[in-house]
């Protein structure tokens, strides 16, 4: 009966090895179909279920399996996934750039404890501050990795280097950058190479503000290279750029006088002259003759025609007097009382020198040796129609000879050819120069059909030419109240005036040439 027993036991025991190893040869081919990923897992079961076949086989035979409570073994397949896991963990954080940092900073020289007692000594690993925060923080707030280094180095390059700039002393940090803890200085090896010390971004970003004398410097570059592009020489260009520069401080320092006419000398040769050039020398071509009958120096009355629907005669011939002649006088123009009256051009009128045509006036300027025009043909003259062109009109009552009798001056003719064809009168329009107040209201090729081109002159070839003088003075004051006289003087003026046009006249070759 016990050798039955026996044998149906060893018989179980078998069984039991064979089912063992039947089942762990199934689950190394399921392992084997399920991959490499499933390997670890697998095995764990494996073992497991080894260890269990075991420890029943060394179990006495006959024991009885009993309900009661027995020791649980931990759950080793369990702990070895969590190993798994905690594995992966390192690895990806052996591949973060910073840890690597970390790890080669753990790998630099150490530092020996001096004050360690006699023995083996302790070494101490230096570890730079980001890599130990990195290293005991946790993976949520891990730094992201730093970008590539540029060719300037940064604030925390010069740092690490021991290169430190100092600050201004009244740099001041307010708000979030007051309450921020300062960082500990790394501890650099003796050896590691020094960098040369970096600007700081204040110096970098500091920019001058150009003085003036940059400012000029630029101005009159500009101004050489303008004068070149128009063929105009620099000097010249210069010399009145400096001009224009000194009148401006001159009338904003109020360094000018004005005579008790409103004469402003200062404007007129800085300003007025100036403006009016162009159309003297380019547009009308004006050419000068007999300049030389004009006294140097004291009174004279200059007496010519009026022509030209806008009296551009008058100021053309303020232009000849005083850039043609050697001693460069200004001519007193006397005006009527409608130029006078005109807001703008008045002002302008008595600033250049112009005073209303009275003999009280003209004797005055006369008697101070200051040389006047007179224009006697007036609005007569300068509306006369373009058929009536180069035919003067009556002189007046002679005012302009009785002055020149009272102060002895003498009176010289002027002749001006050219101002006729700047606006040809072709028409007046009566009605609307009587709703507006004016002499006439002209109608010329180009006024009203252009509209405002129709202001523009046409470009006409002048001459003025200044005839001898007519001398007063051996007549005396008392002259000027014999009627007669003064006729007779009117009328020789006048008559070589028109003689004089109608000479130039057959000189010119054409209107425009």
């Amino acid at each position: 009966m016990a050798t039955t027993t026996k044998a149906a036991t060893t018989k179980a025991g078998t069984t039991k090895a064979a089912t063992a190893k039947k089942s762990a040869t199934t689950a190394t081919a399921a392992t084997k179909a399920a991959g490499p990923g499933a390997t670890a897992k697998k095995a764990a079961t494996t073992k497991a279920a080894a260890k269990k076949t075991t420890a029943k086989k060394a179990a006495p035979t006959g024991a009885t399996t009993t309900p009661t409570t027995k020791a649980r073994a931990p759950r080793r397949g369990a702990l070895a996934a969590g190993a798994a896991r905690a594995s992966g963990e390192r690895a990806k954080r052996r591949s973060t750039p910073l840890l690597a940092a970390t790890t080669a900073a753990t790998t630099a020289p150490t530092m020996t404890d001096s004050s360690a007692p006699a023995g083996p000594r302790e070494t101490i690993p230096v570890v730079p501050p980001e890599a130990a925060a990195v290293t005991t923080g946790s993976s949520k707030h891990r730094p992201r990795p730093r970008p590539a280094a540029k060719a300037v180095p940064s604030r925390k390059a010069v740092a690490r280097s021991g290169a430190r700039t100092a600050r201004p002393a009244s740099t001041r940090t307010s708000g979030a950058a007051a309450t921020r803890p300062a960082r500990a200085l790394k501890a650099v090896p003796d050896d590691a190479p020094v960098l040369a010390a970096v600007p700081t971004p204040e110096a970098t970003t500091r920019t001058v503000a150009p003085g003036v004398e940059e400012l000029l410097s630029a101005g009159i570059a500009a101004v050489r290279a303008a004068a070149q592009a128009a063929g105009i020489s620099a000097e010249d260009v210069e010399r009145h750029l400096a001009s224009m520069l000194s009148y401006v401080r001159r009338r904003l320092t109020g360094d000018y006088s004005v005579d008790e006419f409103g004469f402003d000398e200062d404007f007129t040769r800085h300003f007025y002259l100036p403006v009016l050039r162009p159309l003297y020398r380019s547009w009308f071509r004006v050419e000068v003759r007999g300049i030389e009958n004009i006294p140097a120096t004291g009174g004279g009355l200059v007496v010519a025609n009026h022509s030209g629907t806008i009296a551009m005669d008058s100021l053309m011939t303020q232009v000849a007097v005083h850039d043609e002649h050697p001693a460069h006088r200004h001519l007193r123009m006397l005006g009527a009382d409608l130029v006078f009256q005109t807001p703008v051009v008045g002002q302008i009128a008595r600033k250049s020198g112009s005073t209303l045509a009275a003999n009280p006036d003209a004797e005055r300027l006369l008697s101070n040796g200051e040389l006047c025009g007179v224009w006697p043909e007036g609005f007569k003259g300068v509306g006369k129609p373009f058929s009536e062109r180069y035919k003067l009109q009556r002189f007046g009552r002679g005012g302009f000879v009785s002055a020149a009798l009272r102060t002895g001056a003498p009176i010289i003719p002027c002749s001006i050819v050219g101002a006729e064809e700047i606006y040809p009168i072709i028409g007046n329009m009566k009605a609307v120069a009587r709703l507006l107040g004016a002499p006439y209201a002209p109608i010329t090729p180009t006024w009203p059909l252009l509209g405002p081109l129709g202001l523009v002159p046409l470009p006409s070839k002048w001459i003025i030419e200044f005839g001898s003088p007519v001398e007063t003075a051996d007549l005396g004051p008392a002259a000027a109240d014999d009627p007669m006289l003064v006729f007779d003087l009117t009328d020789q003026v006048r008559e070589t005036i028109q003689q004089t046009l109608y000479s130039l006249l057959m000189q010119r070759r054409s209107v425009f040439f």
